[in-house]
């Protein structure tokens, strides 16, 4: 196998190779062979839609997008003033948050009056400008608080001195219990000069003048 080789490839040599490739095709050992025509490179084909036409569409959409939020925003917006002005004034609320600063005028850059450390203390709003109210409290002192500070469920304040919480709307009605001033509760109910509170687990009724947290004459259930 060696000298096979070796032989192979002293032949392979230019000078050789060419003597030895024009004896061989003189006595028809070689035959010209036709090779197959070559294929043609492949290239995928192009996207036949231009890339200006691909990022206008995305653009065209994404303003459909946003167009269509600002409409849903817009068309709930006069719902939701609407709904603001319907409510009355004078009207009672209540501290939904354990500090409240109470300010001088509607703004964060008004000074600070004092401020409410308690949460579900009544308060009587008598005015309002924009997302601010003005308030009143139970000793009749007024400032200005922001309305995501507030919350429109009932509570009461019991006023002045000791008050007893009765069974029925009657002054000869049974004790459930007795409440000290400055102590606070659930409004449920008011009627005819009474109204229905629950303190902690009791619940009873009390005359309207004997607590601050909802206006005379005021009826609801």
């Amino acid at each position: 196998m060696a000298r096979d080789d070796k032989r192979r490839f002293r032949a392979d040599t230019p000078g050789r190779a060419l003597t030895r490739a024009a004896s061989l095709a003189d006595k028809g050992a070689l035959q010209p062979q036709s090779r197959p025509p070559a294929m043609p490179a492949t290239k995928s084909a192009p996207d036949p839609r231009p890339l200006s036409s691909l990022v206008g569409r995305r653009r065209v959409v994404a303003f459909a997008a946003i167009t269509l939020a600002a409409a849903l925003v817009l068309a709930l917006a006069p719902a939701a003033s609407a709904a603001e002005k319907k409510r009355p004034i004078p009207r009672f609320v209540a501290v939904k948050t354990g500090k409240v600063n109470v300010r001088t005028g509607p703004g964060s850059r008004y000074p600070v009056k004092w401020v409410l450390r308690r949460r579900y203390i009544p308060l009587l709003v008598i005015a309002e400008f924009e997302t601010w109210r003005r308030v009143r409290d139970w000793e009749g002192a007024t400032g200005w608080v922001h309305q995501a500070t507030l919350t429109g469920r009932r509570w009461m304040m019991v006023t002045k001195r000791r008050r007893v919480l009765r069974r029925r709307p009657a002054a000869d009605a049974p004790a459930v219990a007795y409440l000290e001033p400055k102590v606070i509760g659930r409004l449920l109910a008011c009627r005819k000069g009474w109204c229905r509170v629950q303190v902690k687990s009791y619940r009873g009724w009390l005359p309207r003048k004997e607590f601050w947290g909802a206006r005379a004459g005021e009826v609801f259930e």
